[in-house]
């Protein structure tokens, strides 16, 4: 008698890489243009607009204007909430809505990404560097967050240059979603002191401290004038209110979790339908906080909210971002002088009203209905920053997030495969439940690449599946199962490695098969009893 069990693995299709203009393709698609030719190619590579610049026209013009002045509107009340979360002066925040965004004009691909500072990535900077040096000391602090920005550029950078873009997508959306939440509550709670009026107020950012240090104030400072208490209250409150609509009415058509650049670029390149570079992006972004470093300006990247509002506002090409840069550089001229008359509650809650919509609950629903470990990676991004500190959540979510990936490696699905009826078609007895199994033959699908971290795991597992089998034929007086290794349908990556390491020959080429129909009609013959 005899029988076996068969591995199948899925023939994937090979699809060739888009052909984008950049540097890498360029040699080898335009190997035989004339060198000028290569030049200005090269040259088009580094910088987008030189290629789509030759096909504007005052039409497209028209629409960026708008869609600049509009985001210029947004920014401004923001970045200088976003300075203060960096502990940085407003007008440094500003300076980030106005040289990085010249400078991604030029270099990046994406037509519709705003750039310029963000609540979290400002938060993030202000809490890693005040460790290190007291913000009180300007001048040591700001020298200290220029160069921190100097080595993020290069970091971006060398990953782009190096095609490593690939490793953003090692962060989940899930950490990402419960990581913002877990920074807007927290970036909330540190507008208390501005909100409230706090002078004393701690340095740390997890919420047990910072109740703390409200709740002190307010028991201690609360003691005297309480009669008149209102009086100096009433004045921010009001501030407060219409500072609050104005934040509102910009924040109108905002909507979604703020995303790593790359993924925004990518969501309005999809809804445009034009292709988008991430490792060029990584360079563009990289060589911007460079460029912005040495200008006296802190980390930017893309904002979802200002991109929302570009694209909504009509923006055609990233000659929006440059006019908002002039607008940007227009304040700054005039109105720089009066940043020290604005009243902090005002400032406090504009915080407030941009990282609002940072908590996104329905994702986080959608994340635990569909993936339980997804939402538990959400919540420990949420809860260690909330509760911890915003660097630990960033840890947490990260490290969940990789050790998610390595247990799908590690423990790769596998599934027993059955004959559905009347067709030679294969299936998992589990998906399929009138999927019938072949007598004396077991049929293995392994669903995954096998490594080194995951061949012990799918030998138990084959060998587990073939104690079950046979306690099976004992008990029912079934054909046994005599054949352990029979492949059907292996790539040719898989074949290749085969041949070179001996292993085909030392099966021999009649146990590779092309598919699993050929493998059951070549050996179910053999099953039957003599």
């Amino acid at each position: 008698m005899s029988g076996h069990v068969t591995e199948e693995v899925e023939v994937d299709v090979k699809r060739s890489p888009p052909l984008h203009h950049n540097v890498e393709n360029l040699s080898y698609v335009h190997k035989d243009q004339p060198k000028s030719q290569k030049l200005v190619l090269v040259l088009q590579a580094l910088f987008p607009i030189l290629e789509w610049g030759r096909d504007y026209n005052l039409s497209k013009f028209k629409g960026d204007l708008i869609a600049g002045l509009t985001i210029a509107s947004l920014a401004i009340p923001q970045d200088i909430g976003y300075a203060k979360l960096a502990n940085l002066d407003p007008q440094y925040s500003l300076y980030s809505s106005f040289v990085p965004p010249l400078v991604y004009a030029f270099m990046g691909s994406s037509r519709d990404i705003a750039i310029g500072p963000v609540a979290v990535v400002s938060l993030l900077l202000g809490t890693l560097l005040q460790k290190e040096i007291d913000p009180s000391n300007k001048v040591d602090y700001q020298r200290l967050a220029f160069t921190a920005t100097f080595f993020a550029g290069i970091t971006q950078a060398t990953l782009g240059v190096l095609r490593l873009g690939f490793l953003i997508d090692f962060f989940s959306h899930a950490a990402i979603v419960g990581f913002m939440a877990g920074a807007a509550i927290t970036i909330g709670l540190q507008q208390l002191k501005g909100f409230l009026g706090i002078k004393t107020f701690t340095k740390k950012t997890d919420i047990v401290s910072v109740m703390r240090s409200v709740w002190t104030t307010v028991h201690h400072g609360g003691k005297k004038n309480r009669k008149w208490y209102w009086v100096p209250a009433i004045a921010p409150l009001i501030s407060v209110i219409i500072a609050t609509f104005f934040v509102f009415i910009t924040h109108a058509d905002r909507h979604g979790v703020a995303i790593e650049s790359i993924a925004i670029g990518r969501t309005f390149a999809a809804i445009k339908d034009y292709e988008l570079d991430g490792n060029k992006e990584m360079v563009a972004l990289g060589t911007m906080n460079v460029i912005g470093s040495m200008t006296s300006c802190y980390v930017a990247t893309g904002s979802f909210s200002r991109t929302s509002v570009n694209y909504t506002a009509g923006c055609n090409t990233a000659v929006s971002n440059i006019v908002m840069s002039f607008v940007l550089l227009l304040t700054l001229l005039v109105i720089t002088p009066l940043f020290k008359y604005s009243p902090k509650a005002v400032i406090a809650s504009i915080i407030i009203s941009a990282v609002i919509g940072l908590i996104d609950i329905k994702a986080m629903i959608l994340i635990w209905k569909i993936d339980k470990l997804d939402f538990i990676a959400c919540m420990g991004a949420f809860f260690g920053v909330v509760f911890v500190s915003v660097e630990i959540g960033l840890l947490i979510a990260v490290g969940i997030s990789l050790a998610k990936i390595l247990l799908q490696v590690a423990r790769p699905q596998t599934a027993l495969l059955g004959k559905l009826p009347m067709t030679s078609v294969y299936r998992n007895i589990q998906q399929y439940p009138d999927a019938i199994k072949v007598p004396g033959i077991l049929i293995v699908r392994v669903d995954s690449a096998i490594y080194f971290s995951n061949s012990n795991y799918v030998k138990e597992r084959i060998l587990r599946w073939l104690t079950d089998e046979e306690e099976q034929v004992k008990a029912n007086k079934q054909t046994r199962i005599q054949y352990l290794l029979v492949l059907a349908n292996p790539e040719r990556a898989v074949i290749d490695k085969l041949y070179t390491s001996g292993f085909a020959n030392l099966i021999g080429d009649d146990k590779i098969f092309l598919n699993v129909a050929d493998v059951v009609l070549a050996y179910a013959p053999k099953t039957e009893e003599p």
